[in-house]
């Protein structure tokens, strides 16, 4: 059975936003009208269901947003491969910062894995700009995927090979079908830290499961050749950076990257055994970073009216 607070509270609002291409992306808003806004984007094969446990910890004291990436979730699917691109993410997320943020204000950026290469992909946006605060970088990367991913064993050394394998992990067109307990083991291995508990591994699974293959396809095609270190460059909030040690799809040495990279760098959050998903193994440790960013902001806010 899934962990208890994996099941997503009851919404505030929903919202249907319309994107630059014209496809509809589902979002929800959870936590008092009013609050400081904090915005969560989900990673590859995911959805709003992902950040659950985050959300839970949160939404007494902000204004949480989180959306269905297109072709996950109850967003639209891109009919052909023209609507999955590192720009698309950025429209995305522009869109529904230009309708959810108002104007004037600021939103606290969350994203996990391809979360955050979409925060990362948009930060050359002069209307996303406008609207962040303030952005928490969760197990993610910003090039070279296929190089750096440590999901195969050691054993397969020649670099050559461990791209060429895991390129066909991200290319994969095969249906997951029902989640079983082989599912299950698989995820743990390749996803999460050891010792992860057998109800946020379902979880996950469930969540992973649920993504229509075509989309896992697309988008794991465009995974595979991301390069979004010129938009990194141009990330100027103030930018915290959150990896698991055990994270075998995006380890530690992009997290290393990216603060290396960022204007405005505020710290490199290392979870001890924890692997990819570290928003539902270690989600009050994600949360606590999310309301450090929101300080962040804060304290930001009182120096210009000083």
């Amino acid at each position: 059975m899934a962990a208890a607070d994996c099941a997503l509270p009851a919404p505030a609002e929903e919202y249907r936003i319309r994107s630059a291409d014209g496809h509809w992306i589902h979002a929800e808003a959870y936590g008092p009208e009013g609050a400081p806004m904090v915005v969560l984007v989900h990673g590859w094969t995911c959805s709003t269901a992902f950040w659950a446990p985050v959300i839970h910890q949160l939404t007494g004291e902000f204004r949480v947003v989180a959306y269905d990436q297109r072709g996950h979730g109850r967003s639209d699917i891109p009919p052909t491969a023209a609507g999955y691109s590192t720009v698309k993410l950025a429209d995305d997320l522009e869109a529904v910062l230009t309708r959810l943020v108002p104007a004037g204000e600021r939103a606290v950026l969350a994203g996990h894995s391809m979360g955050g290469m979409t925060v990362m992909a948009a930060a050359d946006r002069a209307e996303v700009a406008v609207r962040t605060a303030a952005a928490v970088l969760v197990s993610t990367g910003p090039s070279d995927l296929l190089a750096e991913a440590n999901v195969l064993p050691a054993g397969v050394r020649p670099p050559a090979l461990r791209r060429f394998l895991h390129r066909g992990i991200l290319n994969s067109r095969l249906p997951l079908g029902p989640v079983s307990t082989v599912s299950k083991a698989l995820f743990k291995y390749g996803l999460m830290g050891p010792a992860t508990p057998p109800g946020r591994v379902e979880a996950v699974a469930r969540v992973v499961h649920a993504c229509p293959t075509g989309a896992r396809y697309q988008w794991g095609r465009v995974l595979g050749e991301l390069d979004v270190r010129p938009q990194l460059a141009r990330l100027a909030a103030p930018t915290a950076v959150v990896v698991g040690t055990r994270d075998r799809l995006t380890p530690p040495v992009h997290a290393r990257r990216i603060v290396a990279a960022l204007p405005d760098p505020q710290g490199l959050l290392e979870l001890p055994g924890v692997g990819h998903m570290a928003p539902v193994e270690r989600p009050a440790e994600v949360a606590a970073e999310i309301r450090r960013a929101v300080s962040l902001r804060t304290a930001e806010a009182r120096s210009v009216t000083a």
